[in-house]
């Protein structure tokens, strides 16, 4: 396997034969025969914590292996990994903590009018979840990620479609997820891999495939969304397509705090070569001295920023392009070009008046760039606002008296972000019980998330009991709670 340069040369990929339709068929119904091995959650947590072991034991080879897919680097890459453990065991603290499977049990009440029968509810795992796998994220967000861990917390075999940009690591890391199933007793038809192009409407398709998750390109995901709504039986669709996250500079932070409002700023759009979901690609900066410092300041940063490879060719050239078409658009000014190494590229950083700022400059754009919006009175920023689409994130910078005092554009970038940063920078995820990562079309194709402990409800649907004797209950609607986990009880909530 090739070593890279991530600064001069493409990887040599490893190529990996298509998936026949056939073979994609055989996949998804070895998973829905495996279903019932992940009934029992003892099986899942070992599932879960066997999954972090195993992908930690294997960490030299799969690190070694993304890093000769994608260029990323190999601390970048063990950060990833260490991500990937860490859900993977916060899944299976989630399946024993058992809060997913809202249970919730109203006993009967013949007084009540009309009278109330017994009705217990819990939520039940919906099927095969088809999940395909991400560009920018390797291990994080492809066959090791949130969608397959949080798909097994909640009791459903993964068939997961591999990204072509990394199919070696892909295949190292079903390897160790599956020496994991298999330590667990679930069996390794749990976890199912499928390559090619042709395999991803395959899945989709499928009668047995009952959900989808996906990150990836608007176009992509919108394609498959559709595919999924126009089946003889509708399946959700839990999508994250493209995210532009705006933000919005004040006029007291960027008198106060210029320096540090740029650094962070210019940090955050170059960290990856711009290949984050969550990379600032809007700044609405005021107009005036203390302004003019910050872009000053951004632009030195940005040009002094070296090329870093983006993670193929396609991608690299999408943002050329897309910079291009940027810089044409009436008003626009670029202050920062990209430059080309061999496969490397710089960022690029335009800048615009608010009064001319025009439609296509509100769409992502991924890579290394951003696009600075100077607005005088607020109204102006307020209207860009309002015509953006829905993001991953919005962040705020403040000032300390606007800190102190509370400020109207929290407010109104919870209108259509799914995530507000404030007096931060929006790249990096934590995953976490309170995390959530979606937000308004295009950000996400749903109001769940795809990172943090609830990311599992995504693949449960819920079943009411009525009047059924504790014979044919599941052991978690018992009055007697063997398994100890929450529930709500006639409206009471107990632990």
């Amino acid at each position: 396997m090739d070593s890279v340069d991530a600064r001069s040369r493409r990887p040599r990929g490893w190529s990996r034969p298509e998936s026949t339709a056939a073979e994609v068929d055989e996949t998804v119904r070895a998973a829905a025969d495996a279903a019932p091995a992940l009934r029992d959650r003892r099986t899942r947590i070992a599932l879960l914590r066997g999954a972090a072991d195993e992908i930690e034991a294997d960490a030299d080879a799969v690190v070694a292996a993304a890093d000769a897919e994608t260029a990323l680097g190999a601390p970048r890459l063990r950060g990833e990994l260490a991500r990937v453990a860490a859900q993977f065991r916060l899944f299976a603290d989630e399946v024993a903590d058992g809060g997913q499977l809202g249970v919730t049990i109203d006993h009967a009440d013949p007084d009540a009018v009309p009278p109330r029968p017994d009705l217990r509810r819990y939520k039940v795992p919906l099927g095969v979840v088809a999940v395909f796998s991400a560009s920018n994220f390797p291990l994080a967000f492809s066959v090791p990620g949130g969608d397959t861990a949080s798909a097994w917390a909640a009791g459903c075999p993964v068939v997961v479609k591999a990204h072509p940009g990394h199919p070696q690591t892909s295949e190292l890391c079903a390897a160790a997820l599956r020496r994991a199933a298999v330590a667990a007793g679930a069996g390794p038809a749990v976890l199912g891999l499928v390559h090619g192009f042709p395999a991803g409407p395959e899945l989709v398709r499928h009668p047995l495939v009952a959900g989808v998750g996906f990150t990836g390109s608007v176009a992509g995901g919108r394609a498959l969304y559709d595919m999924a709504a126009a089946r003889p039986v509708p399946i959700p669709f839990h999508g994250e397509l493209g995210s532009l996250n705006p933000v919005v500079v004040t006029a007291e932070a960027a008198a106060v705090r210029t320096a540090e409002v740029a650094e962070g700023l210019a940090g955050s759009v170059s960290l990856g070569t711009g290949q984050f979901c969550v990379k600032p690609g809007l700044v609405l900066l005021p107009k005036g001295e203390d302004g003019d410092r910050v872009v000053g300041l951004l632009t030195e940063r940005l040009a002094a920023v070296p090329p870093g490879a983006m993670l193929t060719d396609r991608i690299r050239d999408s943002f050329l392009a897309g910079t291009g078409e940027r810089a044409k658009l009436p008003g626009v000014v670029s202050l920062v070009e990209p430059r080309t190494e061999g496969v490397a590229v710089s960022a690029g950083l335009l800048v615009v008046d608010a009064k001319r700022f025009t439609g296509p400059l509100g769409e992502e754009w991924f890579g290394p760039g951003t696009v600075v919006v100077r607005y005088g009175a607020a109204d102006e920023a307020e209207r860009v606002l309002a015509g953006l689409p829905g993001s991953l994130t919005g962040t705020v910078q403040l000032g300390p008296a606007e800190l102190a005092g509370g400020s109207p554009w929290v407010e109104l970038l919870a209108r259509t972000v799914g995530r507000i940063v404030v007096n931060g920078w929006p790249t990096g995820v934590a995953v976490s019980w309170a995390q959530h990562h979606g937000g308004p079309y295009p950000a996400a194709t749903s109001a769940a998330t795809s990172v943090g402990a609830t990311a599992t409800g995504r693949w449960l649907r819920p079943v009411v009991f009525q009047n059924a004797p504790e014979s044919v209950l599941p052991p978690e609607l018992h009055e007697d709670n063997p398994l100890g986990v929450p529930r709500r009880v006639d409206g009471v909530r107990q632990h």
